[in-house]
């Protein structure tokens, strides 16, 4: 369904930079797992602005904190103290692996995987660093190093400095050994490949990464922006390996839709960077600092990991149960779902959106992702999953526009 005679979809096109694809619809209201349009036809959400919204789009308690700090104090920075910061480091600290108790505070997850590679420099006086071949990292120039894809780098040139970085195999154990020598700062993993295909690593690659790195004296940094907070069917995905990283990258979920990220370390790599070493001027805001309380709270009270879990599970065996000679498989980690095709997904993420009011992502230009709050129903994943199975049967990609095919610029 295409809106037309929208104002507002003709302005944030006229004034919008142009780097996102823009889907043909205006976004207006949000409510748990469902959207709204401008029309008012409603949609299931299962993109959650990119695995943000796991507590559900306006999560009361979340909009009752915004509310209240709102009135009170939105921004300080971090030189001077602040008592919703404090409770907020309180907070997460105590839902944090253990061991991991010093949090650098930012806005994004680029932003916090910019503060691993500083910290891992002065943690380890090390520059060199092994990261994942389809993994992804971020968009900035200092994070692009670490992402795999050179469709991403290489308009930038050698203003991407990825001369000390090694890419190694998702998965390969003695690919990754060979690779980790005295020289290496540090090894950065995704336990679940988001933008690489919805890929989860195994047991056995996580805790080798973890001893392997403890024998070279390197830091391990798993990269839980996308994976944390509820989303894999645990409050992080380290807790699926039984290994304590170095450091964890974090953000999206963690304050139910404000921006918000962070590094968590240790104190021994936290102690080595000196004062001043790296900063920020909107990290650790109180306006994010309170929706983080109430967002992890939520989390904690609503038990959303073991939601996620269930309803994870359920899913995948929905998904699985279809019969289509376009599915190759099926995969995932508690809500981080993708569905792999022998053909191009997007012609079919696009006639979810646009014949079945179901919002999804590309994932490699062959996978289905599938990130909804965690707070979607049975009765709502029943609805997706009756919808992938019309479009499957029912799509022609060869008569989908070609403008209306999401691909590389649908991406986190």
């Amino acid at each position: 369904m295409t809106v037309t005679n929208s104002k507002w979809l003709d302005a944030e096109v006229r004034y919008d930079s142009g780097v996102y694809h823009k889907h043909q619809m205006v976004t207006v209201r949000a409510q748990g797992a469902t959207v709204w349009d401008e029309t008012g036809r409603s949609y299931i959400d299962c993109v959650a602005g990119y695995g943000v919204a796991n507590i559900g789009h306006s999560h009361p308690d979340v909009v009752r904190a915004i509310k209240d700090q709102a009135e009170k104090l939105i921004v300080m920075p971090q030189t001077l103290p602040n008592d919703k910061r404090a409770e907020f480091l309180q907070e997460l600290v105590g839902v944090l692996p253990s061991g991991l108790d010093r949090v650098f505070l930012c806005n994004s997850g680029t932003e916090a995987m910019e503060a691993a590679k500083k910290f891992a420099i002065t943690a380890t006086g090390r520059k060199k660093f092994i990261s994942m071949k389809r993994g992804f990292a971020g968009r900035s120039l200092g994070a692009l190093a670490f992402t795999w894809e050179s469709k991403y780098r290489e308009p930038f040139g050698e203003a991407v400095d990825n001369k000390n970085v090694s890419f190694v195999t998702y998965g390969n154990i003695e690919e990754l050994k060979a690779a980790i020598t005295d020289e290496v700062a540090a090894v950065i993993i995704e336990p679940v490949q988001g933008e690489g295909g919805v890929r989860p690593a195994s047991l056995e690659f996580i805790q080798a990464a973890r001893q392997f790195t403890q024998d070279k004296g390197a830091l391990l940094i798993l990269d839980e922006i996308q994976t944390g907070f509820c989303r894999t069917g645990k409050m992080f995905a380290t807790e699926h390996f039984g290994v304590t990283p170095d450091g964890m990258t974090l953000a999206k979920a963690m304050a139910g839709g404000v921006p918000i990220g962070a590094f968590a370390m240790t104190g021994a790599v936290a102690d080595r960077m000196p004062a001043g070493g790296h900063g920020t001027t909107f990290g650790g805001n109180p306006l994010s600092m309170a929706a983080g309380v109430a967002a992890i709270r939520a989390m904690k009270r609503e038990n959303m990991a073991e939601q996620a879990r269930e309803k994870g599970a359920y899913f995948m065996e929905k998904l699985r149960a279809i019969e289509s000679p376009k599915v190759r498989e099926v995969r995932g980690m508690g809500l981080m779902i993708g569905m792999e095709l022998k053909e191009k997904s997007a012609p079919y993420i696009t006639a979810l959106e646009h014949d079945e009011g179901v919002l999804a992502l590309a994932a490699t230009p062959l996978v289905i992702r599938f990130l909804p709050p965690i707070t979607i129903s049975k009765e709502q994943i029943d609805q997706v999953v009756a919808a992938v199975e019309k479009v499957l049967r029912t799509v022609n990609p060869r008569e989908v526009p070609s403008t209306e095919v999401q691909e590389s610029k649908q991406t986190e």
